[in-house]
């Protein structure tokens, strides 16, 4: 997977701004349907859309296209993180402060020229995301594709446990409450509204039942879908019989059982394993010559190279009680994602990225799509998985997929 995938991006093609035709030939193109890769292919754009696709034989070239060469290259669509977060962290801490149109921006950016070229940022947003993500639309600012829940809502005291400014995530003590904060949410027009329902290795009170059911029988009064924040079985069956859309998450206490792949299968639940956030609880310090790659030490701060390369940061992950349960979870969630996966659940995919300084944005997307595949699912699959799963979990049909019609969401990268 380093191999394949944790390349550097040779050329991310942007047509949107020209209404010229572009036909980019002779490269291998994964489309994102699950089809194995088709080698010596032609991808033709009129603009925005993609107009064709297909074996250099069979696709007509329109006369006075403007044709690239990408022999040697391999396309596939853009990465689709349905499962991120923005202005979390600044300056290589997490800030209260942080969430600002500069830092949202530049974050964009990033995952952008890691090519995840859209991402879902499930909570922990200020209102300032419904602006940005508007003029986004409109074409005024540039970066990944910007997806949100808005704030959030979580339980009194209870997770998520970062410094937040006053109105970042809702925490209602009742239900008629958490009515109230969907209905303030839902006029701003979201893609999703995230619920937190755990407790964080017990650490924090969990959101009542009660609670959670009103969010999700009020988001889908107005037409939005629910993603849920869950660790335990217990929830995950508790927080789909009650119809939320998607689990955040994975299940990491227990073994998934034939039960809860019934529910899901049966209500069409979304599973975003996120393996990357166990993983990040430790990788760096377990592996510090990760650190020497420039593939990752780009898309950090310098003041994060320092922190996580020095001694201080090994001891504290060494002496943390959580990194042992975060270890014991990651295996979990690795077996219960491959579980899922072989019995036909609907994966997306996600990583958590940018809701603290371990979890960096771009490159988490690349480290997740390797544990996937650590987990036994193949390449391809771990693929579909962040792009047409990802896609459909959001309901954008114009992307995660290389199909005529569709947007020309794409990248280019250096190898198969």
């Amino acid at each position: 997977m380093r191999k394949t995938l944790l390349v550097v991006f040779a050329l991310m093609v942007s047509p949107v701004a020209s209404a010229d035709v572009v036909v980019l030939k002779g490269a291998t193109i994964i489309d994102g349907t699950g089809r194995p890769p088709q080698q010596n292919a032609v991808l033709v754009l009129d603009g925005e859309r993609i107009l064709a696709v297909g074996a250099s034989a069979k696709v007509k070239v329109p006369r006075r296209a403007r044709v690239l060469d990408l022999t040697g290259r391999t396309i596939m669509p853009g990465i689709i993180n349905a499962h991120g977060h923005v202005g979390l962290v600044a300056g290589g801490q997490n800030r209260a402060d942080a969430y600002t149109r500069e830092n949202v921006q530049a974050q964009l950016l990033q995952y952008e020229r890691y090519g995840v070229t859209s991402v879902l940022t499930l909570g922990l947003n200020r209102d300032l995301v419904y602006e940005l993500r508007d003029e986004q639309r409109r074409g005024a600012v540039p970066g990944a594709s910007l997806f949100t829940a808005g704030r959030g809502i979580g339980a009194p005291d209870g997770a998520p446990p970062v410094p937040l400014a006053p109105d970042q995530v809702y925490r209602p003590t009742t239900p008629t409450e958490a009515v109230a904060d969907v209905q303030e949410t839902a006029a701003h027009k979201p893609d999703f509204v995230k619920i937190w329902v755990d407790d964080v290795f017990g650490k924090f009170p969990k959101m009542e039942p009660a609670v959670f059911k009103a969010v999700i029988e009020a988001a889908h009064a107005d037409g939005i879908k629910v993603a849920s924040h869950v660790f335990y079985l217990a929830d995950a069956k508790a927080v789909i019989e009650s119809g939320v859309d998607a689990l955040a998450h994975s299940v990491r206490d227990q073994p998934v059982d034939d039960e809860l792949v019934a529910m899901m299968k049966k209500r069409g639940t979304f599973y975003v394993a996120t393996l990357n956030v166990d993983a990040s609880f430790f990788a760096l310090a377990d592996d510090p010559a990760l650190l020497d790659d420039p593939f990752l030490t780009s898309a950090l701060a310098p003041e994060s190279v320092q922190q996580f390369r020095s001694p201080e940061y090994r001891a504290k992950v060494a002496a943390d009680p959580n990194v042992p349960k975060a270890r014991a979870a990651l295996a979990n969630g690795m077996r219960n994602l491959k579980a899922l996966h072989d019995a036909g659940v609907h994966l997306a995919f996600g990583t958590d990225s940018g809701a603290n300084p371990a979890r960096i944005p771009g490159w988490a997307e690349h480290r997740e799509l390797e544990l996937m595949v650590s987990a036994g699912l193949s390449p391809m699959d771990a693929l579909v998985a962040a792009t047409r799963g990802s896609a459909s979990m959001l309901g954008a049909s114009d992307r995660g997929t290389l199909q005529s019609g569709k947007r020309a969401d794409f990248i280019v990268l250096q190898a198969n």
